[in-house]
């Protein structure tokens, strides 16, 4: 069956909206009809070379939507349900996962070397990040879809597939807020402003958003931030004199650039803790003296998807939103066709906006 998608013919390329004919769904694969897609800066990295991936593909890995047919063997969802996709599903078998490590998996992305669909003209395509949520409809192996919690719409719950559980993972459980510590959120897109809000429910006592862009004031503000610094030379500076000359307890890091990640050491205290989530080039090169590593006493650490397990932290993240602590409007800042996904691209080179939501 033939269905319309985004798809990457060449690393460098840019994205195009053609026809692609799906399979089948094949024992232990589940069907979706996408209701909705995040476009996330990921899926930038993946189209410009930062992550490699195999070519021609279809992107997209944040997305949510409804089981239209099921493989054989595929138990845990039917047809008619609503299901988030998952990109990095965990093997339970390898080392990372016998440790509870399962953001770690050494297996997670395997299935994105597959074929997975062809072309109207036959040429062979690759599933992105594991499930091509840039699709009206999508295949994907049924480790890679969740049943979306009650109480969350479904055109909402594609969010909760990547910006969401890696901003509220970063927060939670990798930088571990606690209540009453202050924190600095670099870079407001869909993952910092999903921060920002985090950093409001583990109770921060000052919340400060970082972004090149004064424009996005208003929107960091309404997901949390108490202060906002437009990002200058002077950035950890102006941090430093918002928190009585200290600097903050945490800082996540969104963006995933040298000079970004540097502000972010640098605005911490001393004992401070930053966390990175930006996804960076090899070209990124982050440079400490050894002697400043042991003055300040300060922790720097990766985040891969928030150091989450999807399973485990989606009905958590679903109790927040029935709550009202966690508004997954707030996150998006246009939503557009799957036609205009390339123009979404040029808006994310071009530092603007927060989230744009592919609306099926």
């Amino acid at each position: 069956m033939a269905v319309r998608a985004a798809v990457l013919p060449a690393i460098g390329s840019p994205l195009e909206i053609t026809g692609i004919d799906l399979p089948d769904p094949g024992p232990g694969q589940v069907r979706v009809r996408l209701a909705a897609a995040g476009v996330c800066h990921s899926d930038l990295s993946l189209s410009d070379g930062t992550m490699r991936v195999p070519v021609p593909a279809v992107l997209g890995h944040e997305g949510a939507g409804t089981v239209v047919a099921v493989g054989e063997g595929v138990g845990h969802v039917a047809p008619g349900d609503g299901v988030v996709l998952n990109w990095a599903p965990s093997c339970g078998a390898c080392h990372a996962c016998s440790l509870g490590e399962v953001w770690l998996c050494a297996n997670a992305l395997n299935g994105a070397a597959d074929v997975y669909a062809r072309t109207t003209e036959g040429t062979d395509l690759h599933p992105g990040l594991n499930v091509a949520a840039f699709a009206e409809e999508t295949v994907v192996s049924a480790s890679c879809v969740l049943p979306v919690p009650d109480g969350v719409p479904l055109t909402d719950a594609a969010l909760l597939g990547c910006a969401v559980l890696t901003g509220y993972g970063a927060v939670h459980h990798s930088a571990r807020v606690r209540q009453g510590e202050t924190v600095a959120v670099f870079g407001v897109g869909g993952v910092g402003l999903s921060a920002l809000q985090a950093a409001r429910i583990a109770g921060a006592s000052k919340i400060i958003a970082v972004d090149v862009s004064a424009e996005k004031e208003e929107l960091a503000r309404a997901a949390g931030a108490t202060d906002y610094v437009v990002a200058s030379d002077t950035t950890a500076r102006e941090i430093r004199g918002l928190t009585g000359k200290q600097g903050v307890d945490v800082a996540v890091e969104c963006a995933g650039r040298a000079v970004t990640i540097r502000t972010a050491w640098d605005s911490t205290r001393r004992g401070g803790r930053t966390t990175v989530v930006g996804i960076g080039g090899k070209d990124q090169q982050v440079t400490f003296n050894a002697l400043e590593i042991f003055h300040w006493g300060r922790t720097l650490a990766g985040c891969v998807y928030g150091n989450s397990n999807p399973a485990q932290d989606l009905p958590v993240l679903a109790e927040h939103i029935r709550a009202g602590r966690l508004d997954l409007s707030a996150l998006v800042t246009e939503r557009i066709s799957l036609d205009g996904i390339p123009a979404a691209f040029e808006n994310m080179l071009a530092g603007k906006g927060g989230r744009a939501l592919v609306v099926f």
